[in-house]
């Protein structure tokens, strides 16, 4: 019997996607696009730091922790997962409190915690305790969920977003809020419940915009508006952002060859504007292939979330999934001048270390209900 080098290869394939799901629980596919995507990142991170190498060793760090949190996390069997909902988020409101008290300063905002060697940020753990929290108040009844229960879940949700609105992070209060209210949403909230939060956003818009934003904040809705109305100022980041998305065309000025970026025209080039130096280097085709990229991560965690075996992990699924989504489009969004500048990394692109444990954390999860749903169906 001889065997072709196609077959060869297929069975090498299949061995290695049946170690990755078997022994590690680790979805191949998944873990491929990560790899990719976070591949991209590094190469446009290099260039965005003027091809200085050691921030990429740092970010390489970064990213291997968070690969190896998210095996750790993918061998906890969902329903462990959901006991532990409640402290997790305790905990979390306790570290948030203690930003207030001992935090640390930086870039005009007090949001880390410093223990030992490790400095981290409580609000990115509150992206991963709060969904799990709300699904576990959710599973914990039946569907659709009612109007109490939607009470509550509201109420857990604001206390985080306002505390975390008020370090000041508009934009990470945005998204904790948004991880909540997508789960009640998943939940089958009514439309009777979604229209009254609508309403009391709507109501209390005027005192959100003089009491709870900072002057900067509504510089940069006034800007969203208006770009041009201060050019030199507020309006210079997504000015210069959309001259550089624009220069790339197509195929883009060449990787480390971005004039825009390397002439320091684009602030905040490797954390929250890090779209445009990718854009400036490799053009509408590199855009539409990151496009991509997130878009197939997304469609891989969806089709997990369908096979979700029981309520919990159906709705935590879906939660992580779409938040990704609402991370990936606010942060494209604000850089290219639909949405209003609000502070978000691009996910797994964006140099940061505690968003990167965060996101890797959450895929772990989406695989765990992905290795352990067997064990439902035998």
């Amino acid at each position: 019997m001889s065997w072709s080098a196609d077959s060869v290869n297929q069975v090498a394939r299949r061995a290695s996607g049946s170690l990755l799901q078997r022994a590690l629980r680790l979805d191949p596919v998944l873990l491929g696009l990560l790899i990719l995507l976070s591949g991209v990142g590094a190469m446009v991170l290099y260039s965005a730091f003027g091809n200085r190498i050691e921030p990429i060793q740092n970010h390489a760090i970064r990213l291997g922790a968070g690969f190896a949190l998210m095996v750790v996390m993918a061998q906890i069997p969902p329903w462990r997962l959901a006991p532990a909902a409640p402290w997790l988020y305790v905990a979390t409101l306790v570290a948030l409190t203690t930003v207030f008290l001992v935090g640390e300063f930086g870039g005009g905002a007090r949001r880390w915690l410093e223990i030992g060697p490790v400095r981290f940020q409580p609000s990115e753990v509150m992206k991963l305790a709060l969904p799990l929290m709300i699904a576990w108040l959710v599973a914990r009844g039946t569907l659709p969920i009612k109007l109490g229960k939607s009470t509550i879940g509201l109420l857990m949700i604001g206390v985080p977003a306002a505390m975390i609105s008020v370090q000041p992070d508009l934009g990470t209060a945005v998204v904790v809020a948004a991880t909540g209210l997508i789960i009640l949403f998943l939940a089958g909230a009514s439309w009777r419940s979604i229209l009254a939060l609508a309403a009391a956003i709507s109501a209390a818009a005027p005192a959100l915009w003089i009491f709870g934003m900072q002057g900067y904040q509504r510089q940069r809705v006034l800007t969203f508006l208006d770009p041009e109305r201060d050019p030199l100022g507020a309006g210079y980041n997504i000015i210069q952002a959309k001259i550089a998305i624009g220069s790339g065309g197509i195929f883009g000025k060449g990787w480390t060859n971005g004039t825009q970026a390397h002439l320091d025209f684009i602030p905040e080039r490797h954390t929250d504007f890090v779209f445009a130096v990718l854009a400036e280097e490799f053009g509408l085709l590199g855009v539409i292939m990151v496009v991509a990229l997130y878009g197939a991560i997304i469609a891989r965690a969806l089709w997990i979330t369908y096979g979700a075996q029981d309520t919990f992990s159906r709705l935590l699924a879906g939660g992580l999934t779409l938040t990704f989504f609402l991370y990936s489009y606010v942060n494209m969004g604000m850089v290219v001048g639909l949405l209003p500048v609000v502070g978000l990394p691009l996910p797994l692109i964006s140099y940061g270390g505690s968003s990167i444990v965060t996101l890797m954390a959450g895929f772990g999860i989406l695989m765990a209900i992905h290795s352990h749903r067997r064990m439902w169906s035998a």
